[in-house]
């Protein structure tokens, strides 16, 4: 799976470039592709880790790509790799700066902004020696024992969030906080504006939403919505933010300490108490219907990925020397394959 990863990616961006190859992997259904292609028949939690994986040992001596983080206690090291690789391949300290902030926020947003009910527990930050990033990670369900991937890419954000993701992946499921949804800009600007005024005030309008109090519009006979304030609340992060200042909800999602029950416990104030309401509707857009750890996996043809390899490999190797001949033949073979489907 190494080997064929790394042949693959070498066509890739050979072909197109260090940017396409980065689109095609924030792309669910192309890395999809690539997961069965690479051997992995299971449409499973596993398709992403290892996927990630065989691509992270493919790309370690590549001086145009690389992978950093991973699966558990690796993903934590993402910033780490990126500053590693970055200092012998990027001579720009801003745009390394960037790129270790694209991997930090990416995580906090899909831990904290986004409380779908699975937790990180990969982080995969693909990028190149030209500043462009891909994410991709995925979180587990605990309940449910469901998986669900987030999708990222440098060139379709204009920030961490609004609207942020590629595509998501997994199985809908009910009572999903979403700040990142554009249905939730005014919630976003409450939150600011309430953790600007000040520890005392914020204080009181906790304990007033914590005994149990229901919306106005219940007595008016809509739909009744009962909000509940997590059970704990780190008032001193709120403090030091207070002092902080911050002046956008990017500002205020990025400082140390700002975590999920922060998020929900100003969301659900200015929903009761400003009556501005964010998304309650959950933004997964793509789920596999298919597939699963069943455990009998497809026997893979190793002679045949060798090959593939082979061809591949001796097809870039030629067209460095200015002899393409085989990556020709690749593209006229593609001539077989039947157009694209875009599937929105």
């Amino acid at each position: 799976m190494v080997k064929l990863a790394g042949a693959i990616s070498d066509v890739v961006v050979a072909e197109y470039g260090t940017e396409e190859f980065l689109r095609r992997l924030s792309d669910p259904f192309w890395f999809q592709a690539l997961s069965c292609v690479l051997g992995f028949d299971w449409h499973s939690s596993g398709t992403t880790t290892v996927t990630c994986g065989a691509l992270k040992e493919a790309l370690k001596k590549s001086d145009e790509l690389a992978v950093a983080g991973g699966k558990g206690r690796t993903s934590r090291g993402a910033p780490a790799d990126i500053e590693s690789w970055s200092g012998a391949h990027i001579s720009s300290v801003d745009t390394q700066s960037k790129l270790v902030y694209a991997s930090k926020m990416s995580a906090k947003v899909d831990s904290a902004a986004l409380q779908d009910g699975h937790h990180l527990y990969h982080h995969s930050f693909v990028f190149d020696s030209k500043g462009n990033w891909t994410v991709i990670q995925q979180g587990m369900n605990g309940d449910t024992g469901f998986a669900r991937r987030y999708h990222w890419h440098s060139k379709d954000i204009s920030g961490f969030v609004d609207e942020p993701h590629t595509a998501i992946l997994g199985t809908k499921v009910k009572g999903v906080l979403d700040m990142t949804s554009h249905r939730s800009v005014g919630s976003r600007a409450v939150s600011v504006d309430l953790v600007n005024d000040g520890v005392d005030k914020l204080r009181r309008q906790v304990t007033t939403v914590a005994r149990g109090q229901s919306t106005l519009p219940e007595w008016s006979g809509e739909k009744v919505v009962r909000l509940s304030m997590p059970k704990s609340i780190n008032w001193n992060v709120l403090r030091q933010v207070y002092e902080f200042h911050p002046t956008s909800y990017e500002e205020f999602l990025s400082l140390r300490g700002v975590g999920p029950s922060t998020v929900r416990a100003l969301a659900l104030i200015g929903e009761l108490v400003y009556g501005v309401e964010p998304s309650w509707r959950d933004p997964v857009k793509f789920s596999f219907t298919v597939g699963g750890k069943d455990g009998v996996p497809y026997p893979v043809d190793r002679n045949a990925m060798d090959r593939s390899i082979q061809v591949l490999r001796e097809g870039v190797e030629e067209a460095k020397l200015g002899r393409s001949d085989k990556l020709e033949a690749v593209r006229r073979l593609r001539k077989f394959v039947p157009e694209d489907i875009q599937v929105r």
